[in-house]
């Protein structure tokens, strides 16, 4: 689980990688599925914040609060572009492991990406095999 503070970039690359370790595969795939219709996950520069600050600003101007033609508003502004947003993005990741530890590059990490404006408690899924 994921505890969030509203919308952002929260990176759990520590988090998979200690399940990963735990599990004690060395080769194979690592599958990190987020249990929402309203989050999502990406691979993304885990080095400068301006990087995440770009993209969580770039969504929101993609997909603003308040468009009059949303009708899914049941729990507030951010209802229906939280969808959306979930929808452009990814709700599972794939990636292969190299001698136990997750293939990422030098400057990349695994972030649950918050759409929501409250604080939520996000479930993972997290398979290696």
């Amino acid at each position: 689980m994921v505890k969030t503070r509203g919308p952002g970039l929260y990176e759990i690359t520590d988090r998979v990688q200690g399940i990963v370790s735990v599990i004690g595969s060395t080769e194979g795939i690592c599958t990190v599925f987020v249990r929402h219709t309203s989050a999502s996950l990406t691979i993304q520069e885990n080095a400068d914040p301006s990087a995440r600050r770009d993209l969580e600003e770039w969504l929101q101007r993609l997909v603003p609060e308040h468009d009059p033609l949303y009708t899914h508003t049941d729990e507030g502004p951010d209802d229906m572009p939280s969808h959306i947003k979930a929808a452009l993005t990814s709700t599972s990741l794939t990636i292969p492991l190299v001698d136990g530890r997750l293939g990422l590059g030098t400057w990349q990490g695994v972030f649950l990406w918050e759409h929501r404006a409250a604080p939520k408690v996000r479930q993972l899924l997290v398979h290696v095999g």
